[in-house]
């Protein structure tokens, strides 16, 4: 399992009317993970030819947390057989290691060109998996 992950700060605008982070905020956060983990590993020409749909997604809160908190946001890909990826998700408060969520995201490749799905190259699936 090759895990990639990135550090948040809880901005301000992260927090919803009952004082802590927003329940949608915490699913972007993992969708832009998951953007930055294609971009940092994936050859620059599947990055021009190719790109991922977000075909289901699941999401566990588990815990809830507040501005200025550093966060710790990790995925990594379980899966990726024919033109779907299963990629997976956890989101950690770094003061306490509380894990706050766990989510899974089902993914669609496809080329840009044609609009249509593509089917995952064993190259990307060594490079990610």
């Amino acid at each position: 399992m090759i895990v990639f992950s990135d550090k948040i700060t809880v901005p301000k605008t992260a927090i919803d009317e009952n004082g802590h982070v927003n329940n949608i905020t915490y699913l972007q956060w993992c969708i832009d993970v998951a953007e930055k983990h294609w971009f940092a590993k994936a050859p620059a020409a599947y990055q021009k030819t190719h790109f991922w749909v977000v075909l289901e997604h699941t999401i566990s809160y588990k815990n809830p947390s507040f501005e200025g908190e550093e966060l710790l946001v990790e995925t990594w890909v379980t899966k990726a057989e024919g033109v779907k990826s299963e990629r997976n998700y956890k989101i950690t408060r770094m003061s306490d290691e509380k894990v706050l969520v766990n989510a899974k995201t089902l993914w669609c490749f496809v080329e840009i060109e044609t609009q249509k799905p593509a089917r995952i190259t064993e190259e990307i699936r060594t490079l990610f998996m």
